[in-house]
């Protein structure tokens, strides 16, 4: 058994029917890592998840959870809580009594002390008791990883968490699930939000067509050699623009969908090419007020891994 993983798994191939779902997937999870996982619909995200949470069984190759290999059985094992398909919750009953029936089922023998810290983790304190069907999307993802938090888990395993939520309740998720990290908790988490995985994810996998195309920080995704547009507001539109048709390397992009505004401009180039424009326009005495990518490193690398696996196929 490999206890410095809270998930490894080496070949894990996923049928359902003729459809492949997973097809020899590798990936490492350790202890305090929050573990992003993005690709397009049907990239096998959702089977992936499910294995973790024991909700299904792999056909082929090797799982091991927390350092147990996990077996045929369809249960969750131990120390491990989560949710795929958004979390099942109980309509007609409030936060509050969805968690302590929860935590009853589970046996807990005390379960309402932990049931307000898990409402206040999330910060559903004030809601505590307001019936879950009135609840919004991304209210019902809080009492979801609140449910989850009920067992104290080892290995959390959330899919899209960040769905619905407002930038207070995206905070509250975010603080949540980097205490838990800095804890020893591994998370394991899918989202098409690129900006959540950016911001929350020390290794992120994609998948495509059920098979891993990259698994590796996000910051290595952005060392490729890769042209990015970035989107640049000076304090002189019209020098800038000079400067940048000077700079080798660095090309003016005229797209007024992209730039949206005459004061900014977009330039398309590598990241060295980029720096030595910042260094011109410093030279220029030009003042740079906002430098940022129009698509993210993660979210460009992620288009060009699955096109390049969907041509391929």
């Amino acid at each position: 058994m490999d206890t410095h993983h809270a998930v490894r798994a080496r070949g894990i191939t996923k049928s359902f029917g003729e459809v492949v779902a997973l097809d020899g997937i590798d990936l490492d999870v350790t202890p305090g890592q929050i573990h992003g996982l993005v690709g397009p619909n049907g990239a096998g995200k959702t089977t992936l998840l499910g294995l973790l949470l024991g909700l299904a069984v792999a056909d082929g190759g090797r799982l091991e959870i927390l350092g147990t290999p996990v077996g045929r059985a369809l249960a969750a094992p131990d120390g491990v809580a989560g949710f795929v398909d958004g979390p099942g919750l109980y309509p007609s009953l409030t936060a509050r009594q969805n968690l302590s029936a929860l935590a009853a089922l589970r046996g807990r023998d005390a379960p309402t002390a932990g049931v307000d810290e898990a409402l206040d983790q999330v910060g559903l304190t004030d809601v505590a008791d307001d019936k879950a069907r009135g609840f919004s999307l991304g209210m019902r993802q809080r009492l979801g990883l609140a449910a989850a938090l009920l067992t104290k888990p080892r290995l959390l395993v959330l899919d899209e968490p960040s769905n619905g939520l407002d930038p207070a309740g995206k905070r509250h998720v975010h603080g949540v699930l980097n205490r838990l990290a800095a804890n020893g908790t591994g998370v394991v988490l899918s989202s098409h939000r690129m900006d959540d995985l950016e911001a929350l994810c020390s290794e992120v996998t994609i998948l495509a067509t059920g098979r891993v195309v990259f698994s590796g920080p996000p910051g290595k995704l952005a060392a490729e050699n890769r042209e990015l547009d970035y989107r640049m507001a000076t304090s002189d539109p019209k020098a800038a623009r000079q400067v940048a048709d000077g700079t080798s390397g660095v090309h003016v992009v005229d797209d007024a969908q992209v730039r949206r505004d005459d004061d900014v401009l977009v330039v398309r180039a590598l990241v060295p090419a980029l720096d030595e424009l910042v260094v011109q326009l410093v030279h220029a005495g030009v003042a740079l007020r906002e430098l940022t990518p129009v698509v993210s490193p993660l979210e460009a690398a992620f288009l060009a891994l699955t096109e390049q696996q969907e041509t391929s196929r």
